[in-house]
């Protein structure tokens, strides 16, 4: 077994990338505090071309230095957009046709693994502030929760890393469908 050099990745070029066909799902950013966590949520949502990125309340924006660290130039290839409140936010994914998934531990929440895609619509994921979470004026607003099952002593992940994992299942959601 040999390691592939990046010449043989078939990486896309940003231009090819922005004119490349993305998932009908887009990642809302919920009051996320750490510059390092939103550019590794840049990353992610490049690997598995989501639409956009909604970047609302305190979530910083690009270009900032601490973000460019993680998201390795993400976020020229990611469409984004900044909401001052997130309600409003959601208020015009709805308007557009998503359906709304916070990710949260709540009550009747969806694990993961059990997630079912309406028709293969527009989903709009909601991650939280990393402390806080979804706050929970935004659950409130959400058609679902989606929950990653924990096994361990812990009862939550990083915010980033919970995006990775969403995002990947999500992925794996609509490669069925389509």
């Amino acid at each position: 077994m040999r390691k592939r050099r990046n010449n043989e990745l078939n990486r896309l070029e940003v231009e090819d990338y922005k004119n490349t066909g993305k998932l009908p799902c887009v990642v809302v950013l919920d009051n996320v505090r750490s510059l390092n966590n939103i550019g590794s949520v840049f990353r992610t949502s490049d690997a598995f071309r989501i639409d956009t990125i909604y970047l609302c309340g305190i979530t910083a924006t690009p270009p900032h230095r601490e973000i460019h660290k993680t998201a390795l130039g993400a976020t020229e290839s990611v469409n984004w957009e900044y909401f001052e409140h997130t309600e409003i936010c959601i208020k015009k994914l709805r308007n557009d046709g998503f359906t709304i998934f916070s990710v949260e531990q709540a009550e009747q929440s969806i694990e993961l693994h059990r997630l079912e895609i309406p028709n293969g619509g527009k989903t709009a994921l909601i991650f939280g502030h990393e402390v806080k979470g979804v706050s929970q004026e935004i659950v409130d607003l959400s058609d679902f929760c989606i929950e990653i099952p924990q096994y361990g002593t812990k009862h939550s992940l990083n915010v980033s890393v919970c995006a990775g994992i969403v995002i990947y299942e999500v992925f794996n959601k609509y490669e069925k469908i389509s």
